[in-house]
């Protein structure tokens, strides 16, 4: 049926109508990539986070340290080796977090794989159409 419409149908009719759906289509691979790309934003969003809380510990860690080092120097007593010991575990803890999060991102690929497929499976569909 589709068949006997398209050779009722003007070379015009049917170049316009093809302009149509060609432009629907583009418009809609538009779209799968933004929620592709949102999708992969948020993914990222979350290991930046992850960064920012190795940070933040990281941070903590310094501020141990500084203090046991501060109390070796000041009373010269064992309570120092205590904070040195929190302030590197603490240390350590911050920068393992953020270096895994680190990799993490470098492994993600932003690429919207998804809509790069569908764009080759639409140029195949308007070959097959100008044909």
């Amino acid at each position: 049926m589709e068949q006997i419409r398209r050779e009722d149908q003007s070379l015009s009719e049917l170049f316009s109508e093809l302009s149509t759906e060609m432009t629907t289509l583009f418009r809609q691979e538009i779209e799968l990539a933004k929620i592709e790309l949102r999708k992969k934003a948020v993914e990222a969003g979350g290991d930046v986070a992850f960064i920012g809380i190795g940070g933040s510990m990281l941070y903590a860690g310094v501020l141990a340290v500084i203090a046991g080092v501060v109390l070796l120097l000041g009373l010269v007593i064992p309570v120092w080796l205590s904070a040195l010991i929190i302030g590197l575990g603490i240390g350590t803890s911050g920068y393992v977090l953020s270096l895994s999060r680190v990799k993490a991102l470098k492994r993600l690929d932003p690429t919207p794989r998804a809509t790069l497929a569908t764009l080759r499976n639409d140029k195949e569909w308007v070959k097959e159409q100008l044909s």
